[in-house]
């Protein structure tokens, strides 16, 4: 028998550390006899191929989850300057479909998905819109975001999104529980940009914001004059107001 070259010698075992060769050894020792060269290299190439197109950006994909290119959280959607992450997001699970087997709610299994997808999206350094969601779900957004609050308001939460943590659109939801916390409830800010996944700055803002309000409105100030002099927007005045009313001057609390 011939002799290999000492470069075969020597570079031959290296394939072994390359996934298709690797799959092949391991039937050749796992299964002896089972298959020939043939056979085992055929069988290979099929699980490479069902590998590859369920992977992307060196991420593996599972069963009901899909790559989606979110917005970082550090930038706004509006931002000339904005990221994109690719994220990982699970639309669907065995879990779902073990609620759906004993008779949950399509709504409520859609809130689930909803938190579910924003908060993975969250834990991977980007922020769903309303949008992205309606998109993902192939639903009206406004439906989407009634899902959303229901979900909020029947678990006391605020869900991260791009009007949570950044202000776009109109949603104010999270303004009204942060100065709950922070007035009702005497919370320190510290403890409530932690409770509400914001940033200490926005609730600081937030916090802000609202008492420029207190102060104009209990001078006798109408939401006009108010919105002139702070530059706060008209709806934002008028969701401090009824925090104000509801609040501070009914349980007497500043």
């Amino acid at each position: 028998m011939l002799r290999k070259p000492d470069a075969y010698r020597r570079y031959h075992s290296a394939h072994q550390r390359f996934e298709k060769e690797r799959l092949m050894d391991f039937f050749e020792k796992e299964l002896p006899g089972s298959f020939g060269p043939n056979m085992r290299e055929i069988i290979t190439d099929e699980i490479l191929k069902i590998f590859y197109e369920n992977n992307r950006d060196i991420k593996s994909i599972k069963p009901g989850q899909v790559l989606w290119n979110a917005v970082h959280k550090d930038t706004r959607p509006d931002s000339k300057k904005r990221r994109f992450v690719p994220v990982v997001l699970t639309l669907t699970c065995k879990e779902d479909v073990e609620l759906l087997e004993n008779g949950t709610k399509m709504s409520l299994i859609r809130q689930r998905v909803i938190s579910r997808i924003m908060n993975e999206a969250l834990e991977q350094g980007a922020l769903l819109s309303t949008r992205d969601i309606s998109l993902l779900l192939s639903s009206h957004h406004t439906c989407i975001s009634q899902q959303r609050i229901r979900h909020e308001k029947q678990n006391n939460t605020i869900l991260p999104h791009t009007g949570s943590l950044q202000d776009m659109g109109t949603c104010l939801t999270h303004k009204y529980q942060i100065v709950y916390k922070y007035v009702v409830e005497k919370k320190d800010p510290m403890k409530i940009a932690c409770e509400t996944c914001h940033t200490q700055r926005a609730v600081d803002n937030y916090l802000k914001d609202f008492m420029r309000v207190k102060t104009l409105y209990f001078d006798g100030k109408d939401i006009n004059y108010i919105n002139v002099v702070t530059q706060i927007a008209h709806h934002v005045i008028k969701q401090y107001i009824n925090i104000i009313n509801q609040y501070v001057k009914e349980r007497k609390i500043s």
